[in-house]
């Protein structure tokens, strides 16, 4: 196995960046009421000599502070070409490892909501929490950027596990939204070729151990799917194939890694329709799974839209199915 230090290096930076806000609403972002910074991280590089490819994007990659509340952070990353996989430690490990992929309908990636506000929740519990800012797909120029980067970080994981403490036969994802639509694909498409290996890492299975998805979008059947999703991912008329190719409700085999599932019944950005989809699959593959069906919470509910409503539970439900199938101790 690689060295750790051989492929990745610590970055410890304080990103500040100002975007005119005529020029963010001229690009189709929208316009920023401060200047969004970025705290200080410890990162780590995914690629040794940064991605091969991007899509290209009209303003450069950056970081946009969308509350107008300054006791809450709602950060965005926009036009993401560079990367970024950043580590949670806890302060007494347990050997478990949860990779985690924001949503934000393939335009962006959110940072604070659906990864900073509940790695708490998983560190507390021993779990090692990994934040992938995945690279966007720009509206199908480079359709498997996402998965690139999903594929590689969890080889990176497995391939470091002794040095973070990690079991490499207990490595999960979990994936929110459009970031659930990414975390299925790894999950049934992780032996996809989808670049060329760059190290030994790259020799590592991508199959993750356990899935998580919270209000994934799952099918790009236009009848149940996230249109904006779809659109950014494939583009505005994709072929029959394509959908199908895609669709990961349609990639399910027996080799998926168990799931556990949540939803709100009144999710009306991601229809409900795609988890049951989804868990539909895995049920006729028999891969064994766990679905939570929550009256209310619309969509993006996480934790912090969540709290006071049942679906706030997801976390602790989600902990106990780790304990079940032997994924935490």
């Amino acid at each position: 196995m690689p060295c750790l230090n051989n492929f990745r290096r610590w970055v410890v930076r304080s990103v500040a960046v100002t975007v005119l806000g005529t020029a963010a609403i001229a690009a189709g972002y929208p316009a920023p009421s401060t200047a969004a910074v970025l705290e200080d991280r410890q990162e780590i590089a995914l690629w040794p000599i940064g991605p091969l490819a991007s899509a290209q994007f009209p303003l450069p990659q950056q970081v946009l502070e969308r509350s107008k509340d300054p006791a809450i952070k709602d950060r965005a990353v926009l036009a993401i070409t560079k990367p970024e996989l950043l580590v949670y430690r806890p302060a007494a490990p347990n050997g478990t490892a949860l990779l985690v992929t924001p949503g934000g309908a393939y335009q962006r990636v959110v940072i604070d909501k659906e990864a900073d506000e509940i790695a708490p929740r998983f560190t507390d519990a021993g779990v090692t929490v990994f934040r992938l800012v995945y690279r966007l797909p720009g509206k199908a120029q480079l359709t498997d950027a996402p998965l690139m980067d999903t594929q590689r970080a969890l080889r990176l994981i497995r391939a470091n596990a002794a040095e973070w403490g990690i079991d490499p036969a207990r490595v999960g994802v979990l994936g929110f939204s459009a970031g659930g639509h990414l975390a299925s694909q790894l999950a049934t498409g992780y032996e996809r070729k989808v670049y060329e290996p760059v190290d030994s890492a790259d020799q590592l299975s991508a199959r993750p151990d356990f899935l998580a998805l919270g209000y994934p979008v799952i099918t790009m059947d236009e009848r149940f799917t996230h249109a904006v999703s779809r659109q950014e991912l494939i583009g505005e008329s994709p072929s029959s194939e394509l959908i199908a190719a895609y669709s990961t409700e349609r990639q399910v085999t027996a080799s998926t890694p168990q799931a556990f599932l949540f939803h709100a019944n009144d999710d009306a950005d991601v229809p409900v329709t795609n988890s049951l989809l989804f868990y539909d699959a895995l049920r006729k593959a028999g891969v064994p799974a766990e679905v939570h069906i929550f009256r209310q919470g619309g969509h993006g509910f996480s934790l912090r839209f969540a709290a006071g409503l049942p679906a706030a539970q997801w976390p602790d439900l989600m902990l106990n199915w780790m304990r079940s199938i032997r994924m935490l101790p």
